[in-house]
C-alpha cells in the first residue's frame, strides 16, 4: 500500500490506481480488525464497495503532502502521519465534500484524526522512538530520552486542549495562512490569531499543570 500511495503521489501510476490502492488498504485493515475481534480467525463478510468520487486521484496528488505534514505536526512521526493520511483520503473519497472545499476539509480532518490517535492511544511506540531519534547522533543517551519524553508530553497536552483550539494551532504551525485556517474552520480571519494565541497559552498551562503534578 505504501509503495502504491507513494507512486500515486508522484504521478507514476495508471489512472485510478490510487483509488484501488486506498480501497485495497481499507479492505486489509477491516479484515485485520475482524480477525482480531474473532480471536484471530478471519471471518469473510463480502461487502459492496461504496461509490468513490471521481476526483479522488487528482485531489490526492495535490493535497497529500500537506495532509501528511499536518498529521506529522501532531504525531511527530511521518509513518504514522501517512497512515492518518490514508484514512483521511479514504473518508474523503466516499464523501460529498465540495471540490472547492477539499483542501481545508482535508487539513482539518488530518489534524482531527491525528488528535484522535493520541487520545485513544492508537500509537506505535517503536515508530515514535524512531521518529524521535531520526538519523541524529545524540551525545548522551539521557538527552535523547528527555527530548522524546518532552515531545510526548507536548503531544499529550495538545490532545487535551479544546478541539477547535488544538486544530487551529496545528494548522497554523503547519504553514497555513490565517485566511486558510479561517476558511478551514469556518471562522472569521480576524479571530484566528486570537484562537491560536489562546491555544498556545492553554498548551503552556496544560504542560505546567501536569509538570507540577508529576
Amino acid at each position: 500500500m505504501e509503495e502504491d500511495v507513494e507512486l500515486a503521489r508522484r504521478g507514476e501510476t495508471a489512472p485510478a490506481a490510487v483509488v484501488e490502492a486506498l480501497l485495497s488498504w481499507d479492505g486489509r485493515r477491516r479484515a485485520a480488525g475482524r480477525a482480531e475481534r474473532k480471536g484471530g480467525v478471519a471471518v469473510s463478510t463480502p461487502r459492496g464497495r461504496a461509490a468513490v468520487r471521481p476526483d479522488l486521484e487528482q485531489v490526492f496528488r495535490s493535497a497529500y503532502p500537506r495532509v501528511v505534514a499536518v498529521a506529522a505536526r501532531v504525531l511527530g512521526s511521518r509513518h504514522e502521519a501517512e497512515d492518518v493520511a490514508q484514512e483521511v483520503f479514504l473518508t474523503f473519497g466516499r464523501s460529498a465534500v465540495p471540490a472547492g472545499e477539499a483542501a481545508g476539509w482535508l487539513s482539518v480532518a488530518a489534524a482531527h484524526t491525528a488528535l484522535n490517535h493520541i487520545r485513544t492511544g492508537r500509537r506505535r511506540a517503536s515508530r515514535e522512538e524512531a521518529a524521535g531519534g531520526g538519523d541524529s547522533v545524540y551525545p548522551d543517551v539521557a538527552d535523547a530520552v528527555v527530548t522524546l519524553d518532552e515531545r510526548r508530553r507536548v503531544r499529550a497536552a495538545l490532545a487535551r486542549l479544546p478541539r477547535k483550539q488544538a486544530i487551529a494551532l496545528v494548522l497554523r504551525h503547519s504553514g497555513l495562512s490565517y485566511a486558510e485556517v479561517a476558511a478551514a474552520l469556518d471562522m472569521s480571519p480576524g479571530s484566528v490569531g486570537t484562537t491560536v494565541r489562546r491555544a498556545e497559552s492553554a498548551l503552556r498551562e496544560e504542560l505546567n499543570r501536569h509538570a507540577s503534578s508529576d
